[in-house]
This record gives structure tokens, C-alpha cells and sequence, in this order.
């Protein structure tokens, strides 16, 4: 699918070639003489259509224009919400109609840049199609979608960034979405390593024998009881000087997660393949940011592999040393994701990072706590959190920063090894979340809990691509921004948590 992004105002919109249009139309709509304004003026006239929210109206072969079908859609005060539910309204309006060339125009008085961003999400997201493992699907219709603006100037540089999100989010639902077996730890190696035939992107691959000499014995720990082999993946995009520090993005790349020994129940177990969304999200990214070549340095840790039960399979009350040193009693193989990631988190630090975020499906509660709408943020560090939910606020990619108070790590306490990887079932996300900010060395950190993110189920079940729009959003900011100074406070406390 192309996007294209023009100088349109609605009579030279009437006269583009597309097969079909969705005109968004905002409060104080002026009528100007041309075909599609005066369409607009006499469905208002007769009551037929307003600018509110939701407000639609199916048009099809209007005089003087050439599109057959126009799709005329309300967007109120034309905020990027308003705008991604009436573009979204129109695709599902054109499905089955055979168009494959789309106008997007919006009407009246310039469009705002995030506007523009959500128009182009919108169309991507509404037709997006999953037929890796369903070759008779029918494929996406839309091969070419122009987005017309009154001043094209003024949102080129949010259409460009709204384009790669694109890339990376349908990246990342591509590879959520395979099952289990298309999308082995192998498999998402080779993904990470076709990346890096892109512009500035690196990548190196690490198997069993390579993880056990770093040391890596809580990620080990969670693979054994699979027949698949383990991944650890190091991207790398160069975008900077070499002397400047890094973001680190680290993702939970459980690509199937039984529970191990501590099995899940049967019912909705296939949904255990987006456990590796964190993983994907990473992929995405790093796609993302090979589109738009940003001046700054990212690294991206992947920690792949099954958790699966059998004979080798690691079992509760076992004690297993992380590549930190810190030993760690398993009362729980559910609770998997945190024992690759700590081993990662590790790692990271090697790289001496400006900052690293963890990405993973990792709780039951998170999803109880804030549903499908926000992701959870966790950081102990102030300005980190508020970048983020800013980030998040601006990608329409939501999140809600969480508590990290001392008093819930006191439930990883126990007699036989330095930390438990769980704590009961209060504040799980929370206690989760403790674990984690262990391994996380003195870099700020923090840690996205994307379980009720990632993916939809019922009659819309899916990888969602979130959290790739906050992650790039993040990311491209701090491109523009110099390295933060770290009080000394922040980092020993990070590193004595």
C-alpha cells in the first residue's frame, strides 16, 4: 500500500481519480463552489449529515466528481481520535466495493499535523489483513491512498513519521499474529537478521551455547523444557557518533508460553502465542526507524524462546542463578517473562545506555487493572516516565504510569535464594514489575506491561503492533534532545533496588 501525501482543497479533490473517497469534515465547515462543497452544504441542509463525531453519510456517483464513491464522515473539532474512528468508519464502509485507489481529503481549514498521522494510521489499521498462514485470505484492496490537505507543507514531516509507523506496526501484527510453530525463536532471528539489510541496522544472533558462556541462567532456565533452541538477539541501529549512549529497548520474545510445569488452563492457551509481542514490538521499531534514519543510537534485546513442560523442564522451588549473580527461587515457570528479561536487562548494561525500557506481555493483572485501553508504565525515574506517557499521549499508544512503592518488592522475599520470581496475587503487575528494576543497573529504566495492549481477542482477535507508536515517538524525541544528567540519587538507587 503507497501513501501519498498532496495540496488539495476539496475542487481539486472532486477531480482526483480515485476509486473512492472519505471526506472529513470539521465543525465551521465553509461551503466553498465546488462539486464536493455543495454535496456537503445540501446533506447538511436537509439534516442528512453533521460534523459531529460519528456522523456519516454514504455517497455514490455525485455529479461532477470523479471518485464513484464518497464517504462523507464528521470529525468535530478534527483531534486525531475523532479522526482515526470516522477514517476508520469510511474503510469498513468501502470493504468489498473492489476500490483499491483511496482519497482521504480533509475539508475546510488546515489540518493539524497529528491529525494527518491519525488519517494515515487509521487506513493502515481498518484494511489491515493477516494471510501468512491463510493463503486463500483475500489480501489487502487499497494499493494507493492519497491524503489531501489544504496545505501539504505543514504535515509532511508527521505523514513521513505516520508512513514508518505503519511499517513497523504491521511488522510487529505480522509477526504476533503467525502461530507458534511459523514463528519459532529461530524464526524471529531470522526476521531480526533480515532488518539488517536495511540502512543503519546491525544484527547479531546468539544461540544456547553462547547464552550459557554470558551466563544467562534464568533465561536458560525457561527454555530447557522445549525441543525449539533459544534466541538472543542484539540489534543495533546507528543513527549517531559511536560515543553516544544508547536507548535500549529490551523485548519478551516468549513466542509460546504453556506456563511450563505450572501449565496454563487449555481454555484460550493459542492466545500464549502473542507472548512474544514485546519481541515484536522491537522488530518494528527498528523497522520504523530504518524508514526515517533519526540522529540517535538504539539497541534492541530480544529474549526468545518457548516455555514449555517437560522432563528437562525447570519446576517450582528450583534455584537458578541469573547472568547478574543473583539467585532466584521459581516458585512459579508461569512467571517466565521476568526471568528472560532480567538476564537482558543485564546485558544491557554493557552498552552504558541513556536509557532502557523493557517491553512484555508479562501479567494477568495489568490486563485486570487498565483492560485493553493503556499499557502499564513502570519507572522509578520521573522525567523517563513523563517522556514516555507524553510519547504514548502523542502516538494515540496510551499508557499509565503505575507505583513502584519499596513495600511491594517485600513479597519476593525468601528463605532459599536472593529473590522469588513472584509475590501472591496482589498488586501482580506491581510485584512483577519490583523483580524487574533489580536487574535494571543504574541507567533509568522502565518497564511497559503491554498484556492488555498487544492483542485483541473475541471477533476482532489480533496483534495489535502497540506499543511501536509510543516507542518511535519516544525514541525520535530524544533524538533531538541532549543526554540527560542522572542524579546520583536515581542511580544508587537503581542499583541497590
Amino acid at each position: 500500500m503507497n501513501f501519498e501525501l498532496k495540496s488539495l482543497g476539496l475542487d481539486v479533490a472532486a477531480a482526483d481519480k480515485s476509486d473512492a473517497a472519505i471526506v472529513l469534515v470539521p465543525n465551521g465547515f465553509k461551503a466553498a463552489r465546488d462539486p464536493l462543497s455543495a454535496c456537503i452544504a445540501a446533506a447538511q441542509k436537509a439534516e442528512d449529515f453533521g460534523t459531529q463525531p460519528g456522523k456519516q453519510l454514504a455517497l455514490y456517483r455525485v455529479p461532477a466528481v470523479a471518485a464513484a464513491r464518497i464517504h462523507l464522515a464528521g470529525i468535530g473539532e478534527g483531534r486525531p481520535q475523532e479522526v482515526r474512528q470516522a477514517v476508520a468508519a469510511g474503510v469498513s464502509a468501502f470493504k468489498g466495493t473492489g476500490a483499491k485507489r483511496l482519497l482521504v481529503a480533509f475539508a475546510g481549514a488546515a489540518a493539524q499535523p497529528d491529525a494527518v498521522a491519525a488519517a494515515v494510521q487509521a487506513v493502515a489499521d481498518a484494511s489491515y489483513v493477516y494471510t501468512t498462514t491463510k493463503p486463500k485470505a483475500e489480501a489487502r484492496a487499497w494499493t494507493r491512498v492519497v491524503v489531501g490537505v489544504p496545505d501539504a507543507a505543514v504535515a509532511r514531516t508527521a505523514f513521513a513519521q505516520a508512513v514508518a509507523t505503519v511499517l513497523g506496526v504491521e511488522l510487529a501484527k505480522e509477526w504476533g499474529n503467525r502461530p507458534a510453530n511459523h514463528a519459532t525463536p529461530t524464526m524471529l532471528g531470522d526476521a531480526a537478521q533480515a532488518l539488517a539489510k536495511l540502512p543503519g541496522i546491525q544484527c547479531q544472533v546468539l544461540g544456547p551455547k553462547e547464552v550459557a558462556r554470558l551466563g544467562m541462567g534464568a533465561f536458560a532456565a525457561v527454555a530447557r523444557g522445549s525441543q525449539e533452541p533459544l534466541r538472543f538477539i542484539e540489534l543495533r541501529y546507528s543513527g549517531a557518533a559511536k560515543s553516544d549512549a544508547p536507548v535500549v529497548l529490551v523485548g519478551k520474545g516468549i513466542t509460546f508460553d504453556s506456563g511450563g510445569i505450572s501449565i496454563k488452563p487449555a481454555a484460550e492457551m493459542d492466545e500464549m502465542k502473542y507472548d512474544m509481542c514485546g519481541a515484536a514490538s522491537v522488530l518494528g521499531t527498528f523497522r520504523a526507524l530504518a524508514e526515517l534514519r533519526p540522529a540517535i543510537n538504539v539497541v534492541g534485546l530480544i529474549a526468545a524462546c518457548e516455555n514449555m513442560p517437560g522432563g528437562r523442564a525447570v519446576k517450582p522451588g528450583d534455584v537458578v542463578t541469573s547472568m547478574s549473580g543473583q539467585t532466584i527461587e521459581i516458585l512459579n515457570t508461569d512467571a517466565e517473562g521476568r526471568l528472560v528479561l532480567c538476564d537482558a536487562l543485564a546485558y544491557a548494561q554493557r552498552f552504558k545506555p541513556r536509557a532502557v525500557i523493557d517491553i512484555a506481555t508479562l501479567t494477568g493483572a495489568c490486563v485486570i487493572a487498565l483492560g485493553g485501553v493503556r499499557s502499564g508504565l513502570f519507572s522509578a525515574d520521573d522525567a523517563l516516565a513523563a517522556t514516555l506517557q507524553a510519547a504514548g499521549e502523542a502516538a494515540q499508544d496510551k499508557c499509565w504510569r503505575m507505583p513502584l512503592d519499596d513495600e511491594y518488592a517485600d513479597g519476593l522475599k525468601t528463605h532459599f535464594a536472593d529473590v522469588a520470581n513472584v509475590a501472591g496475587r496482589p498488586a501482580g503487575a506491581v510485584t512483577a514489575a519490583k523483580f524487574l528494576e533489580r536487574f535494571s543497573g543504574g541507567a533509568p529504566w522502565a518497564h511497559l506491561d503491554i498484556a492488555g495492549t498487544a492483542w485483541r481477542g473475541g471477533a476482532a482477535k489480533g496483534a495489535t503492533g502497540r506499543p511501536v507508536g509510543l516507542l518511535l515517538h519516544y525514541v525520535l524525541a530524544q533524538a533531538a534532545k541532549p543526554l540527560p544528567l542522572q542524579p546520583k540519587s536515581v542511580r544508587r538507587k537503581a542499583a541497590s533496588a
